[in-house]
Order: C-alpha cells, then structure tokens, then sequence
C-alpha cells in the first residue's frame, strides 16, 4: 500500500517516521531542501519506539505525479487553501488539521474518499529530519466521504504504538478536539506553560475549565463532563509537550488561533452568543503575532 505524507513539519514527520515499517512512504515537503535531507540522511525519531532512523523518500510537493492509495495531509490549516489545489483527484485523503474550518474546503474537492482525523500524539521538530514523540497517544479518524477501507487497512496493520481509532462520527470527532484544542493552545500560550501545567496547577486548571464551559456551550455538547475529562486527559497524556500555539509564537510562526478560536467566534455570532473568553484569549493571540512581526 502506497501512502503520501504532505508536509514536513512535526506530525508528517512523526507520522512518515512509523508508517515507514509497514507501508511505501512518501512525503512531500514544503523546500527542496528538506527533500534532499532526508532523501540523504532519513527521518530520526527521537523518544517513542527510537531513536531510529526511518528511511522515508521525500520529494517537493508538485514536483511530480502523486499516485498513492492514501495521502495524510499534515499542514496547517491556513496553508491548506494554497495546496489544495496540488493534490490529485485519485486515491483517498486523511487531514489532519485542526479545528473545523478546513471542512467547507473539502466539500469542494472531486476525490471519493475523503477522510479527517485528530492527532492526540505530542510531538515536535528538532530538525528538518528529526522528529521527538513527546507524548504518546492515538489518532482518531472518521469518514467525511466515501467508505472506510482504507483506514481499516491502516488501522489494522498498526501497533499499539502508534494506533488508529476509527470513530463513527466526524463532527463528534472534530468537535470534541476543537474544545481541547481552543483551551490548551491559547492558554499554554498566554500563560507560556506546558500542557500538563494546566491541570498541575490548580489556578490554571480553574481558567481551563471556564474557558472549556464557554466553549462547551457554542458546541452544544451532550455531556460537558465527559468531554472535559477527556480534555484534562489530554493535557496529563502529552504534560510535557508545548502546545503547538506557543511553539509558533516563540518561532515567531503565523499560529491557529483563526482556525481554532476564529472558528468558534463565528459560530457564536451566527447563534446570537457572546463568547467574550474566546474573543479577549484571540486578541492576546493575534496581538503577540503583531508584535512578533508575524504577517498573516
């Protein structure tokens, strides 16, 4: 089975790292730089079942013809309206982004089998070939179009250490990281902690769960509770990992907080709801980009 990664950042490749052992890797980067690095020297996975050293094939994407069964796409969200158009109509796709808004893009694309998923691993770029699994945890996927085969394929040949979860629903799926997502970023990154601090710390565990309940209400959960324990767990299982927000803004990187937070604000406005959490934590987000010369 031929599979294409599309990005070289920390989770395509974490993602080409442990696949490589059981499937045709590709993945496709951003520079020709990158490409011929690890053409050259391999991925190096760091932590998790490493160190080792993956030998993955890597090419620039557009560079060629794509023929994969499956490609993972993992950019960001706000890169993907720029490469979409880059990617066949052949073969299924899993995305990888976060937050909820990269979806009205997908409806828009010919492919048959679409897929989406949510990563719960922590992970992070050392270099342009090494990769550190931070935090160890799983990858939820669902169908957005089409049927399940291939991530049965996938799921089925994977360990316990790097599993695939196939869930049944994708807006439950999305949503339920969406909330994780809009209380750990902006929060680590206001507040310049790890993720573990927010539950480790009784003062910022009280802000995680205020934000939580403002979010909770725009996306009309079912059960708030449960979906809160499975945020906190998410902050035990990956303590010692940065949020990917705060790793942008240190990098002084253009970060999320439109897909994520963006996302929830315009889903208040179209409900009549105030959500001035959300509103004041994008601000300070959008602000701390400003200051750090990041052009959006």
């Amino acid at each position: 089975m031929k599979i294409g990664i599309v990005g070289g950042g920390s989770i395509g490749l974490l993602f080409a790292a442990y696949l490589h052992r059981l499937f045709k890797v590709t993945l496709y980067t951003r520079t020709e730089r990158q490409a011929d690095e690890i053409n050259r020297d391999g991925i190096r996975l760091l932590n998790g079942i490493g160190p080792l050293r993956a030998a993955v094939r890597a090419q620039v994407l557009g560079s060629g013809v794509m023929e994969n069964d499956l490609t993972i796409v993992a950019v960001k969200q706000y890169q993907l309206e720029s490469l979409i158009g880059d990617l066949p109509d052949t073969g299924g796709f899993l995305f990888l982004q976060n937050g909820m808004g990269h979806l009205k893009l997908l409806e828009k694309m010919k492919a048959e089998t679409i897929y989406v998923g949510s990563v719960e691993h922590g992970a992070s770029r050392e270099t342009s070939t090494s990769v550190s699994h931070n935090g160890m945890g799983v990858t939820r996927v669902a169908v957005f179009r089409g049927n399940p085969d291939l991530l049965k394929k996938v799921s089925d040949a994977l360990s316990e250490k790097f599993p695939f979860h196939i869930e049944p629903d994708y807006y439950e799926m999305l949503s339920g990281k969406l909330a994780a997502n809009a209380v750990i970023n902006p929060l680590t990154a206001i507040l310049g902690v790890k993720n573990g601090e927010l539950v480790q710390n009784s003062h910022f565990e009280s802000l995680l769960e205020t934000l939580f309940k403002e979010v909770a209400g725009i996306l009309d959960f079912k059960d708030h509770h449960s979906v809160l324990l499975k945020v906190k767990g998410i902050c035990k299982n990956t303590a010692e990992n940065k949020s990917s927000m705060l790793k942008d803004l240190d990098s002084g990187r253009q970060t999320e907080v439109d897909a994520i937070i963006g996302y929830l604000l315009e889903q208040a406005k179209s409900k009549g709801m105030e959500a001035p959490l959300l509103n004041a934590y994008y601000e300070i987000i959008k602000g701390r980009e400003l200051a750090g010369g990041v052009k959006g």
